[in-house]
């Protein structure tokens, strides 16, 4: 028997996709509205009064990496975790767990369709902020990167938040009441530069304002705190959830109870 069986872990992605697919109204169409209303609100008519953009961008161009951070921080958590919640829910992770499927196909399988709706979300929400603003990517290939590493991040993040909750409830409280506002105060509207003291020492102790400089800085080569201490916290984060993830498995916390 391989180390890694694919077919599994292909088995598991693709129910998962297309469980997204069927949903594609309120899992896709519904966050790409959203995203699209805010560069109405905020790009076109708060942007168009500010005739020196922000830090010597565009206000319209400035918030698209914290919009895409909004969508990719929401989606990716709530995908990861409704995925192995559902199976939870009924009883069918027994079947998952009793079969010879290991934890890496079984994260490939959840995480990795999780991450993949995130990334075309994130696709079309770029395509769609072409049609608002005018905006440009310095470094393309750190941006794809950084957003890939954010959506990886945040579904084992979502994937450990769906076996912690013992209710539909708890799983949107991390989203909503958590993620969200850590993101709307995280400079997605802002640069944390603006802000006064104590403000701007209080703003850097939001984990979230390193997830937006970081992707910022991909965008325009400019950031609020430097680049390498976003990318390490991001990594470290990841690392946090996956050792998370295998003591889960280790002992069967939630899983077998």
């Amino acid at each position: 028997m391989s180390l890694f069986n694919a077919r599994s872990a292909g088995t598991i992605y693709k129910q998962e996709l297309l469980r997204a697919f069927r949903t594609a109204l309120q899992s896709i169409l519904a966050p790409v509205l959203t995203t699209s209303l805010y560069f109405v609100v905020f790009g076109a008519a708060i942007g168009g009064q500010m005739q020196h953009g922000m830090d010597g961008v565009n206000y319209g161009a400035f918030i698209v990496p914290g919009l895409l951070l909004l969508t990719l921080l929401g989606e990716s958590t709530s995908n990861a975790s409704f995925g192995i919640y559902m199976p939870r829910f009924t009883g069918a992770i027994y079947e998952l767990l009793s079969a010879p499927v290991g934890v890496a196909e079984t994260l490939a399988g959840f995480v990795g369709a999780a991450a993949t709706k995130s990334l075309i979300l994130a696709a079309i929400i770029l395509t769609t902020a072409t049609l608002f603003v005018d905006y440009t990517i310095v470094h393309p290939f750190y941006a794809l990167g950084f957003i890939l590493l954010v959506s990886a991040s945040f579904s084992l993040f979502g994937f450990i938040l769906g076996i912690w909750a013992d209710s539909f409830e708890k799983l949107s409280v991390v989203p909503m009441l958590i993620l969200m506002p850590l993101t709307f105060l995280g400079g997605t509207f802002y640069s944390i530069d603006m802000l006064p003291q104590p403000w701007r020492t209080v703003a850097l102790a939001n984990p979230v304002v390193y997830l937006v400089n970081g992707l910022r800085w991909t965008f325009y080569g400019k950031s609020d705190v430097s680049i390498w201490l976003s990318l390490g916290l991001t990594l470290a984060f990841l690392a946090a959830c996956v050792a998370l993830i295998a003591f889960i498995f280790r002992t069967g916390w939630r899983l077998r109870n």
